[in-house]
């Protein structure tokens, strides 16, 4: 009876600690998720246009811009590229979500969002450029191609809000 009781505790704890971390939303009046992690509002955002400009100098700014979704992980939603709203020849930043905490859609790709958080530029391997082309469905033949690191634009968000 120990040894089931035992069990039973384990397979327990292990049911708690095995479940995917949800991403912290929160719903519209409809039922609609648009919020993702801290809870934000776009009141105060800047532009995509206007905070790559503010990034030409600093290595790291606390920002809350407007952007459109150029791509989201389609393994989970654990990142996106967010890109301009109005140049799509613009630089484009990769999102990643504080601390894993949340995750976005699948298919929020096109969607205009804004991102609340720290923006830097920081040099990503050639393993993880390869990871995050996997990730987002790249042919094996388009993954063998990265073959030097880059340095990107990145914004660890602590908020993302979906705009109807």
């Amino acid at each position: 009876m120990r040894k089931l009781t035992y069990l039973m505790l384990i397979l327990g704890l292990w049911w708690i600690g095995c479940k995917p971390k949800d991403s912290t939303a929160a719903q519209d009046k409809d039922g609609t998720e648009i919020h993702f992690g801290d809870l934000i509002s776009e009141e105060g955002a800047e532009s995509y246009e206007s905070f790559l400009a503010k990034m030409a100098g600093p290595d790291s700014l606390k920002i809350k811009v407007i952007g459109k979704v150029a791509e989201v992980c389609q393994a989970k939603g654990c990142w996106m590229n967010l890109g301009s709203m109005t140049n799509d020849s613009a630089e484009t930043a990769f999102v990643q979500f504080k601390d894993y905490a949340f995750f976005v859609p699948t298919d929020l790709t096109g969607k205009t969002v804004v991102v609340e958080g720290i923006a830097y530029r920081e040099e990503t391997s050639v393993e993880e450029l390869r990871h995050y082309a996997e990730d987002e469905g790249k042919t094996p033949e388009e993954i063998e191609q990265i073959t030097e690191p880059v340095v990107e634009l990145k914004i660890m968000a602590s908020g993302v809000k979906i705009l109807q």
